[in-house]
């Protein structure tokens, strides 16, 4: 079967690897020529784990292959991917002038019928403003040519998403003709054969199956990040309450873990975008407001302990910083929680000493060089008043905290993430700081 994949961003290029994976002839394209020539050297524009090997494999076996012109890989296509970006407008909505613009370029070269498959993350009735866009290149040539829509959102996580797509929870496809149920039946039946779920619906259905995925997700955070504000107001313990409540398997244990706000390209983008789209219809999403309204405080809690320990003028003081990306196993800082605490930190006159194992290039990009970057954990930690622990990497959640507290000016953790035990930090002499926690 052959497809192409338009994106090379995070979903297009996991994406086309993994079609590509299970013996699909897959192209992926973009019109960033640089990023193009960068993946046939093999040099990836993101970072997920296992998969510059997998780009490296399918490369060799000439299953996967890298091109800047749609026209010519869309030749005797069965299916398209949009997988373009869809960044927040002003307002909260989604921009969708790159997903229409795929669109029309399809319809321009499109020879064949082929199923154009919406797998960017986009608003109900996005599909139909791609079918209008087809069909007005298509009536721009004079042809004949049918082709038809589909949308399949992913359900990607950063840093999990070769096994997300691989070993999928469930498939998500929103069809509206027999034809392309019968594609995209075939393109997924090599994961159908490991009993993963296949879920044909509705194409709004489906397009909002994806926005009301992540919402829940987000409200989850939000909600035990506020249970949280008020355990430490209360005196509660916040990882016993989560322990209590997370043994309801109608609750569950995912997503309960309070901290300092989620972030990434998804959950902040989607909850605005939701919560745009229902008020251009009319509606108020008042739990989302609400949800998103928890996040953005979040995001200072953090820096608010900073600041009650050690005053509001920061000024002489530094402070380390372990990890930066907005969740492990990923380089994306995109709505990273780090980049509040940092701005807010170099704003009250302190300074910042940072390192994460992938994502200080990436913040390069961010900030630039208003922070110290570290070689490694240990390094930032040299007269720094207090160390932060931001980003929950597996390598910092068991340190010498003997080197720790001998290297620290002040023996100080403010723990963004809960992943250490306060009563023994505070026996050898830490000051120690969490998130709803005494």
């Amino acid at each position: 079967m052959k497809i192409t994949i338009v994106g090379t961003g995070y979903v297009g290029l996991v994406t086309g690897t993994c079609f590509a994976e299970t013996g699909m002839q897959v192209t992926c394209v973009d019109i960033d020529i640089n990023k193009i020539e960068n993946l046939k050297k093999g040099i990836l524009p993101i970072y997920e784990p296992g998969l510059e090997e997998m780009v490296e494999r399918n490369v060799k076996k000439d299953r996967l292959h890298f091109s800047n012109s749609l026209k010519d890989s869309i030749v005797g296509c069965e299916c398209v991917f949009i997988a373009v970006g869809t960044p927040p407008g002003e307002d909260g909505s989604a921009d969708l002038k790159y997903v229409l613009g795929v669109a029309k370029e399809i319809g321009q070269y499109a020879q064949n019928y082929m199923v154009v498959v919406t797998k960017s993350t986009v608003p109900v009735g996005t599909s139909l403003k791609v079918k209008n866009a087809l069909a007005e290149a298509l009536a721009t040539r004079k042809s004949n040519l049918r082709l038809d829509v589909a949308s399949n959102p992913e359900f990607l996580k950063e840093g999990a998403a070769i096994d997300d797509f691989l070993k999928p929870d469930r498939i998500v496809v929103g069809i509206d003709t027999d034809e392309a149920k019968e594609i995209m039946n075939r393109l997924y039946k090599p994961f159908l054969l490991n009993g993963h779920p296949l879920f044909f619906m509705d194409i709004p259905s489906a397009e909002m199956t994806k926005y009301a995925a992540n919402a829940m997700l987000a409200t989850k955070i939000s909600f035990m990040n506020d249970v949280a504000n008020l355990c430490e107001i209360m005196g509660a313990d916040v990882n016993m309450v989560r322990k209590g409540i997370g043994s309801d398997a109608r609750i569950g244990t995912k997503f309960i873990y309070p901290g300092i706000g989620y972030g990434g390209s998804c959950f902040p983008k989607d909850v605005k975008a939701l919560i745009k789209t229902a008020k251009q219809n009319g509606y108020d999403m008042q739990i989302l407001n609400a949800v998103e309204s928890v996040n953005e405080n979040q995001k200072s809690v953090l820096f608010n302990k900073i600041t009650k320990h050690f005053g509001n003028n920061l000024t002489g003081k530094t402070f380390a910083l372990w990890g930066l990306s907005f969740k492990p196993k990923t380089d994306d800082m995109r709505e990273a929680p780090s980049l509040v605490i940092i701005d807010k930190i170099i704003k009250a006159g302190g300074k910042v000493k940072a390192y994460d194992p992938v994502a200080m290039h990436e913040t390069q990009k961010f900030i630039g060089n208003s922070i110290e970057y570290a070689t490694d954990d240990y390094d930032t930690l040299p007269n720094a008043d207090a160390l932060l622990l931001i980003t929950e990497w597996n390598e910092f959640r068991n340190p010498d905290f003997e080197k720790v507290a001998s290297l620290l000016k002040n023996k100080v953790i403010f723990d963004g993430r809960n992943i250490y035990d306060a009563t023994e930090l505070r026996k050898i002499g830490f000051q120690y700081y969490g998130i709803g926690v005494k």
